[in-house]
């Protein structure tokens, strides 16, 4: 009798989670950090798959599609945006309907097709546009066009899907292997974010190095199949860790209970005011109207009082509705406030991610003009972000290991660092990145002019190093803010919506990305009605202006920062 209660212990303390069979989860043999492991793993072949093309792609479309510069990096930041901002329809589905499990094994299979694809295009000619040996301002070469571009892009984006698909549902499915209700699992589920970042850059790491040296000297084809091997192979790497795995059932769409709550808060405040009309001050008892984060707290009552901030909204708990349908409880109510609470956060780091864009367009195209030996080596440009991931993976161990464990000794918290002390550093850091990249562009550009290479094809007489200060500057923002924004979209938000919430990371990523290729436009729509050429137009970068838009993104970086500021000092946290 008493071993059954200690199985029923077992399993009420997973509630809310199965095992990869739909079996109920239990304590004792699914989650932690075996789990976790399996997961980490995966995410270095997976962004290994991904990054090894998306960090070089600005190359390719330049060299071999024949894009001009401009045009190359909005394709990359538009193919980059849309693949972040499709971890959204990931978490989306991993909340409501799809276990985070199944989505990562169809976003993989989807990623993988993609590849494929790209790597038949690369490797029969016909498939490519013909090929050019020089190109003037007067005679540019023919860039892709028709049925070719189509699979071009049809490629891409087959490749977006699924990598939206992974980055929606792999952090929180590494994130949902700890127990929360221990400081133990909440410190453990902390240290998992941190080497996810890890993770993250070491397959980083190789594709910078190996893989982009395989598509610059070897063929693009062989770097394509690679990644289309690697994503391929993460599939039973993934599949090894079922038995460990404890895996979240899918509640229902969180987008629907906001959608109710602002609706019933809406149509409550046009009814006519009555006694009866009162706003609820307990929660309901039945299960059926019980959020899922009840179960969170292990004996904990739920709060049975609305809060004053942001007090409209309470108005949709009130005892008569207008329409019986749009009866919300409090938990509801409470849970959509929190949402909009970490919104501002969110659009915060916007401008963050669209500095971090250039690591991945105009660094790359700038070095690509510079002296890239070092010594004998020859070294690729798009491996240039091989600085901030070397930084990044020293960085992350000892912030954990370190940085951490003091922080905590000395404030006397658990977290020791809060969440948004993490993203406001980042932050910071992006600032000082723009200020450096424009200084080290009018360095490039003086060179060039002193050396009467500007309209040369051939490298500048100065080494890519100096692009390198930029890289490590973003590279450090990079970690702080990333992973300081998943682990608090992660824990501010209700259970039944963390997978969207983590993917909010991502969206701001994509609207980073996104918002680098409209300044592109707008600035020049601008600059070219003052002078005879936009700031960012044509195929030689020698002639643009892009130390007026490095600098342009440092003010908008440090007003937005400001902006930062007046909301993170005014949040509350949810969790302790």
């Amino acid at each position: 009798m008493k071993g059954r209660e200690m199985g029923n212990m077992h399993q009420s303390g997973l509630e809310g989670y199965v095992d990869w069979r739909n079996r109920p989860a239990l304590v004792d043999r699914h989650g932690g950090m075996v789990a976790a492991f399996f997961v980490l793993v995966v995410e270095v072949l997976e962004n290994l798959a991904y990054l090894a093309n998306a960090s070089n792609l600005v190359v390719y479309l330049t060299k071999f599609m024949h894009y001009s510069p401009s045009s190359s990096a909005n394709i990359v930041t538009n193919f980059m945006g849309t693949t972040f901002l499709l971890a959204l329809l990931g978490g989306f589905l991993a909340d409501a309907y799809i276990t985070t499990y199944r989505i990562y094994l169809m976003s993989a299979a989807i990623e993988f097709s993609g590849l494929l694809v790209l790597t038949i295009q690369a490797r029969i000619p016909s498939l490519k546009t013909p090929s050019c040996v020089s190109a003037s301002a007067h005679s540019p070469c023919q860039e892709l066009v028709g049925a070719k571009a189509v699979i071009l892009f049809a490629g891409l984006y087959l490749v977006a899907l699924g990598v939206g698909g992974i980055k929606g549902s792999l952090p929180p499915h590494g994130a949902e292997q700890f127990d929360e209700t221990t400081p133990e699992g909440r410190k453990q589920r902390s240290a998992f974010f941190n080497y996810y970042i890890f993770s993250l850059s070491f397959g980083a790491l190789m594709a910078v190095t190996c893989v982009v040296w395989i598509e610059d000297n070897i063929g693009w084809q062989w770097g394509f199949a690679i990644s289309a091997a690697t994503i391929l192979i993460s599939i039973p790497v993934f599949l090894l860790g079922s038995s460990t795995y404890r895996v979240k059932t899918p509640t229902g769409s969180p987008i629907t209970t906001m959608f109710k709550v602002l609706a019933a808060s809406i149509f409550n405040s046009c009814k006519s005011r009555k006694p009866t009309n009162a706003v609820v001050v307990s929660m309901a008892t039945s299960p059926s109207h019980r959020e899922p984060e009840d179960a969170e707290a292990k004996g904990k009552e739920p709060s049975q009082t609305l809060t004053v901030h942001l007090g409209f909204l309470n108005r949709a708990a009130m005892k008569n509705p207008s329409y019986p349908m749009l009866q919300c409880t409090v938990n509801q109510v409470e849970s959509v406030k929190t949402v909009i609470k970490i919104l501002p956060i969110f659009m915060s780091t916007i401008i963050l991610n669209c500095c971090l864009a250039q690591l991945s367009t105009f660094s790359v195209q700038q070095a690509a003009t510079m002296n890239t030996k070092l010594g004998s080596l020859r070294v690729p440009p798009a491996s240039l972000p091989i600085f901030p991931v070397l930084f990044m993976m020293i960085l992350a161990p000892v912030y954990n290991h370190l940085v951490i464990p003091f922080a905590r000794r000395t404030n006397k918290t658990e977290m020791g660092i809060t969440h948004l002390q993490r993203i406001g550093t980042g932050l910071v850091l992006s600032i000082m990145a723009m200020a450096v990249a424009a200084l080290v562009e009018v360095k490039r550009k003086k060179v060039a002019a002193e050396s009467g290479t500007i309209d040369s094809a051939g490298p500048l007489p100065i080494t890519f190093l100096w692009i390198a200060l930029q890289y490590l500057f973003l590279g450090s923002a990079d970690l702080f803010t990333l992973a300081g924004m998943m682990e608090f979209f992660f824990t501010e938000t209700p259970r039944s919506m963390r997978s969207l919430a983590t993917a909010l990371s991502w969206a701001s990523l994509a609207m980073g990305y996104y918002l680098s290729s409209a300044l592109v436009s707008i600035v020049n729509n601008i600059t070219g009605t003052f002078s005879a050429t936009p700031w960012m137009s044509g195929s030689n970068l020698n002639c643009y202006r892009l130390e007026g838009f490095y600098w342009l993104l440092c003010v908008l970086s440090g007003i937005n920062f400001l902006n930062y500021l007046f909301w993170a000092t005014r949040y509350s946290y949810r969790s302790t």
